[in-house]
């Protein structure tokens, strides 16, 4: 049998099974008895509903998944991907439009068979939770939109990198990974205002206690923004959260309007300065850095792989191409993106804790935060009690309770 297929199914196995150890440890892990940080903040039959929406969703996952994994080696084993190669040589005249076509079909087909299992979790788990406030006439538009934005930016992308590889060999990948990197500064500063707002609506806060208290709070910490926006979250749910987006003057700060409803004048500000927190310490900048690093890094790998024949009689190609190349070469970096996916969320739960840090000592307000966090974890039915196993396979952020203590240690005498 070829190497790289054996390869290719070990990895899609491994990561399979990796995935569904977290989550079986995770439910396990779920503990009846509410902590006591908790006590107030949700009682017994909310407490026992987090629960079942935790297991509800990853039981859900869990099947997604396992459909998916038996799809794709299938797909792969039957010669799946040279059946569309066929239909884009087929369409496509030249290499560039037949990459499009080939990528094309496989995204489209990938959304189709999606689409069951996204329906389902939006229109009866949420819904059956409370948290869904997407009409089908939103959800379709969305879908519309998401394909139409993935034809154009994403055809642009690809286009590009197949250009460079077609044309300028072994140089390729240094092209690829200027042009990515530039491409991606650029859409940095023009999602906030540009593709942001073709999903939802960002309207200025308007003036008040909160306003007045979040611009305070800015200057003092010399920060500096566009503005603070409220964003129609519940257009789609009742989950609440915050953000930041964009760069220098033009950032700006954006709150849920889900989440001004429910949160106090000093909770929010604490929200946001732990938002600002990211900023202050760079850690915003230094994921960038990271991931331009990170890009090079694959570009670099994926040019080693390009036509080459194993991988391609793996996969029971009859033609080699660019195109087909970056598909292929995306099961065997399967390994190396979960390794780079556990160190960045290392990364981003000290930052996490830096971020909380940052909060409390410039805004004064432990209280403020932790009933901030709290609420938030209460409102999205969040899992308090996650299994160590499972925070680091996947968790960006630390667990609710272990962040109320990191808290609790910066001001000794708070209750």
């Amino acid at each position: 049998m070829n190497t790289y297929l054996i390869i290719i199914l070990l990895i899609l196995i491994v990561r399979y099974l990796l995935d569904l150890v977290s989550d079986w440890l995770n439910i396990r892990h779920v503990s009846t008895e509410l902590p006591a940080e908790f006590k107030g903040y949700y009682d017994a039959e909310k407490y026992r509903r987090s629960q079942n929406y935790l297991r509800e969703n990853t039981r859900f996952g869990i099947c997604v998944d396992t459909l998916q994994t038996l799809i794709t080696i299938v797909f792969v084993l039957v010669g799946g991907f040279n059946f569309v190669d066929r239909i884009a040589i087929g369409l496509g005249h030249g290499p560039i439009l037949r990459g499009l076509v080939f990528a094309g079909i496989l995204i489209f087909v990938s959304k189709i068979l999606g689409l069951p299992f996204s329906i389902y979790n939006t229109f009866v788990i949420e819904e059956k939770y409370g948290f869904n406030k997407t009409t089908p006439k939103t959800y379709l538009l969305d879908i519309i939109k998401s394909l139409i934005l993935t034809a154009l930016i994403g055809g642009i992308v690809f286009a590009a990198v197949l250009w460079f590889f077609e044309k300028t060999n072994n140089l390729a990948w240094i092209y690829c990974w200027v042009a990515i990197t530039l491409f991606q500064i650029f859409f940095m500063f023009i999602a906030p205002v540009v593709i942001m707002p073709i999903f939802n609506k960002f309207v200025p806060l308007e003036e008040s206690a909160l306003s007045t208290a979040i611009e305070n709070y800015a200057k003092a910490q010399n920060f500096k923004m566009k503005g603070v926006f409220k964003m129609d979250g519940s257009k789609r749910s009742s989950k609440s959260n915050a953000f930041f987006t964009g760069f220098g003057r033009l950032r700006r700060i954006v709150l849920f309007d889900t989440l001004i409803e429910r949160h106090s004048v000093n909770e929010l500000v604490s929200i946001l300065a732990h938002e600002m927190g990211h900023y202050k310490k760079k850690h915003i900048i230094q994921a960038i850095a990271r991931s331009i690093i990170i890009m090079g890094l694959t570009l670099f790998l994926l040019s080693l792989f390009i036509e080459n024949e194993q991988l391609f009689a793996a996969f029971k190609m009859e033609h080699l191409s660019v195109y087909a190349s970056l598909f292929f070469f995306g099961f065997l970096y399967t390994p190396i993106a979960m390794l780079i996916g556990l160190v960045e969320n290392i990364i981003s739960r000290k930052n996490e804790y830096e971020a909380d840090a940052f909060a409390v000592e410039t805004y004064g307000d432990a209280d403020a935060m932790i009933n901030g966090l709290k609420k938030l974890s209460v409102d999205n039915l969040s899992n308090l009690t996650p299994h160590p196993f499972k925070v680091f396979m996947g968790y960006s952020h630390p667990p609710v309770l272990e962040r109320i203590k990191a808290i609790r240690r910066l001001v000794p005498t708070h209750k």
